[in-house]
C-alpha cells in the first residue's frame, strides 16, 4: 500500500520573493492609471502630438538617470550631475564666443564633465572619502566655478546646426530621443546579462567580498563616476541645443529628479538591487505626472508635492515586501 502523496504549500513569504519584478508592475500600473485619468479629464494630454511636444522635455533626466543606477547599485551616489551639466554648458559657451568650430566647444564640453567625474571617482577611490560627501562638495565647486567663469552672463546666438540637435525629429523621434532609447536598452543588457553588470550587483551587496573575489572595485567606480560626468556633460550640451542658452544655472536642481526617478524605479539605496526597466518606469512616471499638473492647474509648487508622495509611497511598499520576503 503506497502512502498517500503529501501536497506541499508553499508560504506566502515564499511565493512573494519568486516574483521578482512586482515593483516595475506596479509603477507600469500606476502610469496606465494616470493615461486612464488623463483620457477620461484631460483627453488633449494623451493626444500624440501632445506626448511628442513634452517629450522634448525628458531627455536629459532620462539620460543622467542611466549612469545613477548603476553607481546606486553600487551603494554610491553622485551629486554634483546638476553642477556637472552647469560646468560643462559654460565651457560650451565660453569656447563658443572664441569662435571655435562647434565639434570642438562640444568636445570641450564633454572632456570637462568626464574629468570633473573623474576627480569625484579619485577622491572616492584613492582618498576613501564617501561619495557623499565627494559629491556634495564637488556639487558646490563645480557651479561656483561655472558661475565664476561666466559672472553669472548667458551665451546664446548658437548655428542652427546646432540647435537642430535637439529640434530634428527622425523617426518621429529627436535625436536625442534616439540615443537615450538606444542608451537605455545597453544599459539593460549590461546590467542583466553582462560579467560587468553582475559584478556591479556584487559591490552593492558587499563590495569587500566582492574585492576579495577578485572584481576590481575601485577601478570600476572611477569608471562609474567618469561615466556619470562625461553623461551630464551630454546633457548640458542637449540642453543648450534646446534653450539656445550657455549658463552657469543649467541643471539646477537635476540630481534631486534624477536620484528620485532611481529610487522610484526600485533601484535599492542600499545597492545590490534594481533594474533599468523600473528606472526607465520611474522616469516616466513622474515626467508624465510634472506635465500633467501645470496642464490642468496652475499651481505648480503640486508638482514637487506630488513626486515627493510618489518616492514616500513607492519607499513604504518597497519597506513592506521586502519584510515580508524575510
Amino acid at each position: 500500500m503506497t502512502a498517500p502523496a503529501v501536497k506541499y504549500r508553499v508560504p506566502a513569504r515564499h511565493r512573494l520573493s519568486a516574483f521578482r519584478f512586482w515593483h516595475e508592475v506596479v509603477l507600469f500600473g500606476l502610469l496606465m492609471g494616470l493615461f486612464m485619468y488623463a483620457a477620461v479629464f484631460v483627453p488633449s494630454f494623451v493626444d500624440f502630438g501632445s506626448q511628442l511636444g513634452l517629450s522634448l522635455k525628458i531627455w536629459e533626466l532620462a539620460l543622467v538617470t542611466l549612469p545613477m543606477t548603476m553607481i546606486i547599485i553600487t551603494a554610491g551616489i553622485d551629486l554634483s550631475v546638476g553642477s556637472t551639466v552647469g560646468l560643462a554648458a559654460v565651457v560650451l559657451g565660453k569656447c563658443f564666443t572664441t569662435h571655435a568650430p562647434m565639434s570642438i566647444c562640444i568636445a570641450a564640453a564633454l572632456a570637462t564633465g568626464a574629468a570633473a567625474g573623474a576627480l569625484n571617482g579619485l577622491f572616492i577611490t584613492k582618498v576613501r572619502v564617501h561619495p557623499l560627501i565627494v559629491t556634495l562638495a564637488t556639487l558646490a565647486a563645480y557651479r561656483g566655478i561655472a558661475i565664476g567663469v561666466t559672472g553669472g552672463y548667458p551665451v546664446s546666438g548658437f548655428p542652427a546646426s546646432f540647435l537642430n540637435i535637439a529640434t530634428a525629429a527622425p523617426l518621429g523621434f529627436t535625436a536625442p530621443g534616439l540615443v537615450v532609447i538606444g542608451a537605455t536598452i545597453f544599459t539593460a543588457i549590461v546590467l542583466a546579462l553582462t560579467p560587468f553588470g553582475r559584478s556591479l550587483y556584487a559591490m552593492g551587496f558587499n563590495e569587500t567580498a566582492a574585492r576579495f573575489s577578485g572584481i576590481p572595485t575601485g577601478g570600476i567606480k572611477l569608471f562609474l563616476y567618469t561615466l556619470s560626468g562625461f553623461v551630464s556633460a551630454l546633457a548640458a550640451v542637449i540642453y543648450v541645443a534646446r534653450f539656445n542658452t550657455a549658463k552657469a544655472d543649467l541643471g539646477t536642481g537635476l540630481e534631486l529628479g534624477v536620484i528620485t526617478a532611481v529610487v522610484l524605479g526600485g533601484v535599492s539605496i542600499f545597492g545590490g538591487r534594481g533594474t533599468v526597466v523600473g528606472v526607465a518606469l520611474g522616469v516616466l512616471l513622474i515626467h508624465e505626472v510634472q506635465q500633467l499638473i501645470p496642464w490642468q492647474t496652475n499651481h505648480s509648487e503640486l508638482n514637487s508635492l506630488a513626486v515627493g508622495a510618489l518616492l514616500i509611497g513607492s519607499v513604504l511598499i518597497n519597506s513592506v515586501l521586502t519584510a515580508r520576503r524575510r
